[in-house]
């Protein structure tokens, strides 16, 4: 039977190990594979082919219509008339908008990521009978894996 886990790189992952060893599974049988970060930093802009989840439009969609309504309600007693600054205060508010989430992901998001720090994950394999299943599984959840899998072995 094959454990497949992952961990932060930190002590907890040392920790376990040792804690494997002692519990009879052979350092042979212990396969741990570092995951490297990325090199470079997220695109803000999504492509047709390649999205994650962030919308730098959203919040400029939603400001623009607040101040679209604004701006036509305000424009009945100005010169130019409601329509233009109506379609004035929709500009300046998507603007405004995106330069809130712009400002948001390019600045503080990426400020809270190097504080975190950037440690890399860690894939612990671990090889063993399948009487020493459960004892394996708890050793690791006990030292704080991020995830568990188990494969039967075709044996």
């Amino acid at each position: 039977m094959q454990i497949f886990s992952t961990f932060e790189h930190s002590a907890s992952l040392e920790l376990a190990i040792s804690s494997l060893e002692n519990n009879g599974v052979n350092k042979e049988r212990i396969f741990a594979v570092p995951l490297t970060n990325r090199k470079s930093e997220r695109r803000l802009f999504d492509s047709t082919h390649n999205e994650d989840g962030i919308s730098l439009l959203s919040t400029g969609a939603a400001l623009g219509t607040a101040f679209a309504v604004v701006g036509a309600s305000v424009g009945f007693r100005l010169a130019w008339g409601p329509i233009y600054w109506g379609l004035i205060g929709t500009a300046g508010g998507f603007l405004l908008g995106f330069l809130i989430d712009w400002f948001y992901y390019k600045v503080v998001k990426k400020k809270q990521r190097l504080l975190r720090g950037k440690n890399s994950e860690v894939i612990l394999i671990v090889e063993c009978p399948e009487d020493q299943g459960d004892l394996v599984e708890h050793i690791l959840w006990h030292h704080f894996a991020f995830g568990l899998a188990r494969v039967q072995s075709q044996a």
